[in-house]
């Protein structure tokens, strides 16, 4: 483990150099992988973890569509398919990566599983952190540890296939065995991680929320969404107005963000593209301070838990979800930016 210093500050980090593959099969040579749950977390990470060689199985309801999905990405039933049950029984090590609310739901059956010295694993605070809310309470004689990647599941497997792999942070809520660091770093490792870094399952669940309601996904759409309007009201052409909106951003500027940082980004742009920027970014930041505040306090306080929880148990959550985001789709930002695709050389 090495002490890193980002803009001043000393962080706990590791490495594959550091903590290689060959050491992570060792760690766990003797361990049973179940991983429970198979929809957006689950596949990624099974899929890595069973290519890197190590002993995983997949625990998933029976004939549901995560199901079918299993079975067609080569996990073969009563090999290393089973249902959540029986994998929780032959394992020693259970990733719970259902859903939030999934993890609510299905609590009280995979917690009679858990047998002193086995290890329950996490991508996700939310479980651990909001258990008033979500009656999750591990028994003291099992390990309680997290590796939770920096992007969805989807990434984490692309990445992994392109011989990359996404950053992840790690924690231990519980070290029963004395070995919870070992199983964490080994397990970061094997699901394909970049480098991990340390945190708690209190602040990965506070800043993953406020990170997606935020600039990943919610601030980043309503800042789509009022350029693109503003632009159109203006009268502005729908192409022009996603091009300079949507296209430019993900297709030339982020990738340069992504290589060098922001001020390379800026150097690489017009004199009076570096000059625009530089004197609006501060204005931007001010404006949205109050709501990053706001957002913050909710997630803290437990309200965005709430909402979440209460939202996704509800019978008719997908048809619902469905309605919200056939709106996204059929507003005419996105339906511009679809036919705006189709032209990408």
């Amino acid at each position: 483990m090495a002490k890193i210093n980002f803009g001043g500050v000393e962080e706990n980090v590791v490495t594959r150099e550091e903590y290689p593959l060959e050491k992570a099969l060792k760690n766990l040579s003797e361990e049973t992988i179940a991983v429970v749950g198979y929809g957006v977390q689950g596949p990624g990470q099974a899929l890595n973890l069973k290519d890197n060689g190590f002993n995983v199985i997949v625990g998933q309801r029976k004939n549901s569509p995560s199901w079918e999905k299993a079975i067609k990405d080569g996990w073969k039933e009563g090999v290393n398919l089973f249902a959540i049950e029986e994998a929780c029984e032959k394992a020693t090590i259970i990733m719970y990566l259902l859903s939030d609310a999934g993890q609510v739901a299905v609590w009280s059956t995979v917690k009679r599983f858990l047998k002193p010295g086995k290890a329950l694993f996490f991508s996700h605070g939310f479980g651990i952190t909001f258990k008033d809310q979500t009656n999750i309470i591990p028994p003291d004689d099992v390990d309680v540890i997290l590796v939770a990647p920096k992007g969805s599941g989807t990434s984490l497997r692309r990445l992994y296939l392109e011989g990359g792999g996404l950053n992840a942070s790690y924690a231990i809520f519980n070290d029963a065995s004395g070995k919870a660091l070992d199983r964490v770093l080994a397990l970061g490792i094997g699901i394909g991680s970049g480098y991990l870094f340390e945190t708690t399952f209190e602040k990965e669940v506070y800043s993953d929320l406020t990170g997606e309601r935020g600039s990943l996904m919610g601030a980043i759409q309503g800042l789509f969404a009022a350029q693109y309007d503003c632009l159109r009201g203006r009268g502005h052409s729908p192409s022009e107005a996603f091009n300079e909106t949507v296209e430019e951003f993900t297709q030339s500027l982020m990738p340069l963000i992504a290589e060098n940082g922001m001020d390379w980004m800026y150097a690489n742009c017009s004199t009076t593209a570096q000059r625009g920027a530089l004197d609006w970014w501060k204005k931007f930041r001010d404006a949205i301070a109050p709501v990053y505040k706001e957002l913050y306090d909710s997630v803290a306080a437990g309200k965005e838990a709430e909402i979440s929880i209460k939202s996704n148990s509800q019978p008719d959550y997908r048809e619902k979800l469905d309605i919200e985001l056939k709106e996204l789709r059929d507003s005419e930002l996105w339906r511009t930016g679809a036919e705006v695709r189709k032209l990408r050389p």
